[in-house]
């Protein structure tokens, strides 16, 4: 037996005698079997992921690897703090020197968008189970070769979709829509009218010391450094993510796939750009419209950063239409409104666990909301691994999830619907848009293969 084999048959030992009990109450037996954790990415979503993780599991964070180096120490001395050997991780500035040590059972990937496709294939090469953000990829040939390598090495990969473990919605789709109180539903609509594209227009400077903004550009053209780039609001531009339509959609879209059990989409057609704020150096579309054509469903996304929403109680969500009633669901509540006088309304609130998990109370930027859907997620993600099972956000479906929004802006910019052949992994007719499915890899960065 190798260190890999020891580590991961204590890990297994560990996660079979802890699942479904109570998070804090861990058998002592277990104690010294720790699934050890990298993070790739130690901003702000990283550290909530991975607080999250130690939260409900006997991990030890022994790895952290950031191109930020001020970001990588403040990361690691609050791990310290958080976990319960005490013990400072590992700090490294490259993802590969960190994957090269092949001693982590679970890597957690949270850099930007651009940057999720190569390390998590590099880390379940190195043999790593994983949990990714989303989106998984910005093209779809990325996408494809994730979830080769995820195959092929047969890690268990869980995507941050986390929609699918949040308590309210859950709990909506098992008594709402599976129990069949909405009927027939045709059409949903999915939305977002958050103003949360920048209108800055910062000057372009040099990149601060602490910054290898060499390695954070990795395969994405390379553009001029301004505050907007990093940290946070590089999402700004659509050379590291693929805009709102990518960010925030894709929830949305993930989620309604999930309750409907829908796969992928017979077409995609969108239009949109950017017809406000013409004047920030954001080149992500402040209005977008897109069609996802699943047959018998239509499912209608739009989002504008202007404006009043719809309905206010609802700026970011989906609204499923069904002939027996309409199910509104977002991630601070959901309502169910009967079309029959006689049946009683339903509303649920977001759940919080502040009262069992304190940290959260104080801890800096934290979406308190979606820490409970968090914490879910990684447990999910846990036992998918002691299982060798696929966990509810497995690969494959955060590729439909992120390939299916892609497709959407490719969409715009080319200005025609798009007919997709699931099985073929291609467009159908349209040769300049199956160019697109892969950009161009900025050298000396390969462009992962199928």
């Amino acid at each position: 037996m190798n260190r890999r084999e020891f580590l991961q048959a204590g890990s297994g030992l560990a996660l079979a005698g802890t699942l479904g009990s109570d998070p804090r109450g861990y058998a002592a037996e277990f104690a010294q079997r720790k699934p050890r954790v990298g993070l790739i990415g130690t901003g702000w979503y990283g550290k909530c992921d991975l607080l999250r993780l130690i939260q409900v599991a006997p991990v030890e964070v022994v790895s952290l690897c950031d191109v930020d180096k001020r970001m990588l120490s403040e990361a690691a001395d609050l791990v310290a703090t958080r976990q319960a050997s005490k013990q400072k991780p590992r700090t490294y500035s490259d993802y590969r020197a960190m994957l090269k040590e092949k001693d982590l059972d679970i890597v957690l990937i949270a850099t930007p968008d651009h940057w999720h496709a190569l390390p998590m294939i590099a880390a379940v090469e190195a043999g790593a189970d994983i949990y990714v953000q989303k989106p998984i990829s910005v093209d779809i040939v990325e996408g494809q070769a994730m979830v080769a390598a995820a195959r092929k090495h047969k890690r268990v990969v869980q995507v941050g979709t986390q929609r699918r473990s949040t308590p309210h919605l859950v709990e909506a789709r098992e008594q709402i829509v599976q129990a069949g109180k909405l009927g027939k539903v045709e059409l949903v609509e999915i939305y977002c009218y958050y103003h949360m594209r920048t209108r800055e227009n910062p000057p372009d400077i040099a990149p601060p010391d602490y910054l290898d903004y060499e390695m954070w550009t990795g395969p994405a053209p390379m553009r001029p450094y301004n505050k907007l780039v990093h940290p946070r609001s590089w999402r700004a531009f659509m050379e590291y993510g693929n805009g709102i339509v990518g960010d925030m959609c894709i929830h949305m879209l993930d989620m309604v796939r999930w309750m409907l059990g829908l796969g992928w989409p017979k077409s995609v057609s969108s239009t949109g750009g950017i017809l406000v704020d013409k004047q920030s150096k954001a080149n992500i579309s402040d209005t977008q419209l897109a069609t996802f054509d699943y047959d018998n469903v239509k499912v209608v996304w739009q989002h504008r950063t202007w404006g009043h929403p719809n309905d206010p109680q609802y700026p970011w969500g989906a609204t499923l239409y069904g002939d027996k009633g309409t199910l509104k669901a977002s991630v601070m509540s959901y309502d169910y409104i009967p079309l029959d006088r006689n049946e009683k309304p339903i509303h649920k609130d977001v759940t919080y666990e502040l009262e069992q998990y304190p940290e959260d109370k104080t801890e800096k930027d934290l979406e308190r909301h979606v820490a409970p859907a968090i914490r879910h997620h990684m447990q999910d993600l846990l036992r998918a691994i002691e299982k060798r099972s696929k966990p509810v956000a497995d690969i494959e479906e955060g590729h439909i999830s992120t390939a299916t929004c892609i497709l959407a802006n490719l969409s715009m910019d080319l200005g025609r619907t798009l007919v997709w052949d699931a099985q073929k992994q291609r467009v159908v007719g349209d040769v300049e848009a199956n160019k697109r499915l892969r950009r161009p890899y900025r050298g000396p960065w390969k462009h992962p293969e199928v």
